[in-house]
Order: C-alpha cells, then sequence, then structure tokens
C-alpha cells in the first residue's frame, strides 16, 4: 500500500504586497520574518562566523557583495548601534508619534516561488510567497536592517523586549527579476542620484535637538513689528533653506539662528559642534535643558530685538557665521560661562552698539567674509572657518578686526 502525495504547495515565507510596477511591490513585514530573510550583514562579514554559517547564509553574502559596500570600518557601520538604540525609543513610544524608519529596497535574486490572485478584486493586494534560501538584500536601508537585527539579538541591552520588537512591521519595497547589473544601478541611483540634505539642515529640522528648540523659543519669543502689525521674529525665520535667496521675504534662516544659539551654549567649542546633534547630556556641566531655556531664552531675545533694524535691512549680521561669533560673545554673559571677560546684558549692548554691520568689504572683508576684485563680498564661510574671527573682533575692540568691523 502507498501513500498519495499531496497536491504541490509552494513553502515559504509568504508576504502580503501590492505592485508598482511588474517586477516590484510594496508592503509591510513582521520584524521576525524580515529577519529571516536578509541575514545580518555584520554575521556575512565576520569570516570567521560565515565558515561556520550554513550554505545558504554563505550564498547570499556572495549575492550580497555584488551589491552592496562594506558594513565594516565605515560610518555606516559606526551608526548601526545609535541607529538601533533610536528604533528602541521609537517601538517602546519614547518618541511619540515623531519617528520614523525609511522603507527598506530590497532584492529577491531570482523570482517569487509564486504570486496568487488578487486577495480582493481591483485591489492589487496579492500574496507572494519567497522560497526558503533564496537571496534577498537590502540593496538600500541595509543600516538598519544590521541595526533591528543588533535589536532583536539583544534587546534588553536598548530597554525593550522581544514582544514588543515581534509586533513590529517593517515597511518594503521588493525587487524580483532584476539582473545583478540592475541591481547594483538601483543602488546607485538611490545613494547619488537623490540630494543629500546638508546635515545643518537636518539638524534644523531635528525638534529633539536642544539647539533647535530654543531657536524655536527664542524666534517665537521676540515680538517686531513688521510692515504696521506685531508678529512674532519666528514669521521671518526661513526653515526650509539653509540660505537666504534675494527674493525671500524672511530675514535670517533656522539653521543660522540655530549656530547662534548652539556657541551660545557653549562658546568657542560650540564653533566645532555647530553640526552636531545636542541632547541633555551634551549641555555644559551642570546645565539642565530648563536652565538652558530660562537664561538663554530672554538673553537671545533681547538680542535679537536690539539688532532686528539689521536683521531686517539683510546686513551682516544675519550671515551663519556672524551669528556663530555673536553667539560665543553672549556666551560671557551667561552664569556658566568660565572663561573670558565676563559680561552683563546691558555690556554685551554697548560692545556691539558701534559695529558696523552693513554688508561692506571695508568692515568684513577677510574677517567673515571674503570680497572679489568688484568689492562684492561673499558671505559663504561657515562657523568653523570664520565664527572665531568674528567673535575676536566683537570682543575686542581695540584689535585690528574689532576697529575695523566698528570703522574706525
Amino acid at each position: 500500500m502507498t501513500i498519495t502525495m499531496p497536491t504541490t504547495v509552494v513553502e515559504g515565507i509568504q508576504l502580503i504586497v501590492i505592485p508598482f510596477r511588474p517586477d516590484a511591490v510594496v508592503g509591510t513585514v513582521g520584524l521576525p520574518a524580515l529577519l529571516q530573510l536578509v541575514p545580518s550583514p555584520k554575521t556575512e562579514e565576520d569570516s570567521r562566523a560565515l565558515r561556520y554559517a550554513s550554505g545558504a547564509v554563505r550564498r547570499h553574502a556572495e549575492v550580497r557583495a555584488l551589491v552592496q559596500r562594506m558594513l565594516k570600518s565605515t560610518r555606516k557601520g559606526r551608526n548601526v548601534t545609535s541607529y538601533a538604540a533610536y528604533i528602541a525609543a521609537g517601538v517602546n513610544g519614547e518618541h511619540g508619534s515623531g519617528w520614523s524608519t525609511p522603507p527598506i529596497t530590497l532584492w529577491l535574486d531570482g523570482s517569487p516561488g509564486a504570486i496568487s490572485d488578487e486577495l480582493v478584486p481591483g485591489s492589487g493586494i496579492r500574496t507572494i510567497t519567497v522560497l526558503p534560501a533564496s537571496p534577498v538584500v537590502a540593496i538600500d536601508g541595509e543600516t538598519q536592517v544590521a541595526a533591528w537585527h543588533e535589536l532583536f539579538d539583544d534587546p534588553e541591552r536598548f530597554g525593550t523586549t522581544h514582544e514588543k520588537l515581534s509586533a513590529v512591521r517593517v515597511p518594503f519595497e521588493l525587487y524580483f527579476g532584476l539582473t545583478v547589473e540592475n541591481a547594483r544601478q538601483i543602488f546607485y541611483d538611490r545613494n547619488v542620484e537623490g540630494v543629500p540634505v546638508t546635515k545643518n539642515l537636518a539638524m534644523s529640522m531635528d525638534q529633539r535637538d536642544i539647539g533647535t528648540q530654543l531657536a524655536h523659543r527664542v524666534a517665537e519669543t521676540v515680538k517686531i513689528e513688521h510692515d504696521g502689525k506685531i508678529i512674532p521674529f519666528a514669521k521671518l525665520v526661513q526653515t526650509r533653506k539653509r540660505q537666504l535667496s534675494k527674493t525671500d521675504p524672511e530675514v535670517v534662516t533656522l539653521s543660522a539662528l540655530r549656530l547662534l544659539v548652539i556657541t551660545a551654549l557653549h562658546g568657542r567649542r560650540g564653533l566645532s559642534l555647530s553640526s552636531d546633534t545636542v541632547r541633555e547630556n551634551h549641555l555644559p556641566d551642570g546645565i539642565s535643558a530648563e536652565d538652558a531655556h530660562q537664561e538663554l531664552v530672554p538673553l537671545l531675545s533681547r538680542l535679537i530685538t536690539h539688532l532686528y533694524p539689521h536683521f531686517a535691512a539683510h546686513r551682516a549680521v544675519s550671515a551663519p557665521a556672524v551669528l556663530a561669533g555673536l553667539g560665543v560673545v553672549v556666551h560671557q554673559a551667561t552664569s556658566w560661562a568660565t572663561g573670558g571677560t565676563r559680561l552683563d546684558v546691558e555690556e554685551l549692548l554697548r560692545l556691539l552698539e558701534p559695529v558696523r554691520w552693513e554688508r561692506e568689504a571695508r568692515y568684513w572683508d577677510g574677517i567673515a567674509a571674503s570680497a572679489n576684485a568688484s568689492g562684492v563680498l561673499n558671505f559663504g564661510g561657515g562657523a568653523k572657518d570664520s565664527g572665531g574671527r568674528v567673535a575676536d573682533a566683537l570682543l575686542y575692540p581695540d584689535t585690528e578686526y574689532g576697529r575695523k568691523i566698528r570703522g574706525w
């Protein structure tokens, strides 16, 4: 007697997806299934671990090497642990709704084992089945995949649990049936063709960054007269771009205002921290976020109110390097300043009173800007390049630069 064999069933990981072109779909997948589909990049770059890995994992590592860069010894690799910590905080609810991870771009080397009919007629929703041992590689978002692996391997290290992580669904797009050359092209396009956001601009959008918080608070606190109306200074702060154009109605960028805050917090040290994220543990010793808010908001509000006519006239005061240097001077009026000449608010304003803020070479060339042969100034230098010279010129009126910016 023989047993009748069952009807052929394709076994593997089933994904519910919606196609957006004949060879690509989008969907979400439970985290445990994602980690089964895409092995840890760190493991695949560990030659000792790979020696004892299964044939499927070794095959996956070979395919991955065709379309991905090395994780080890790169900035990408160094970001994995901090990314895992960020994700864990999000999963734990610490960021509220203000957090996100981008969809992961996956490439299946080959074709799905099966594609179902539409689950709901006319919706496009289907299931596809990825066969066991079919190599699936993250061609964009691999740092995130590595972070999810690190998090799932040791959730307690990041203050979360397997139960919370197992409930997570991760968005993805999946390409299949593409050649290695096409997969490489997608990797290139995703990493090169897009215009990356500058780090300073990205920082200005970070609502958990204390520098950004303070810049927003100061801008909302200052009230100025504009076109016959009293409005918050925030109405004249450009929040989307790093640089102002001649046609912009705004008078300063948020990223430049944040530079003022960072150097007011840290003094000269802030010049090298201008593009770093500032959390509470990065504040000066003994200073809490609340301390910084209580002291800097009124101090910077008074300063901006005093200098508003120069902002409104689009003078040098709105240049990032000038604001960075100005923040170093403001730092000397804070209770936590540890070096240099201490100032009170009135002394600070008297020190700035004679400064010539006009955008003219005779005042700012060689300090915060460079002049071309026609005498036209370029304030393109950043905080690190020019902020220190500006600070010295503002703080020390009797020096060469100090006399120059005052027209003496």
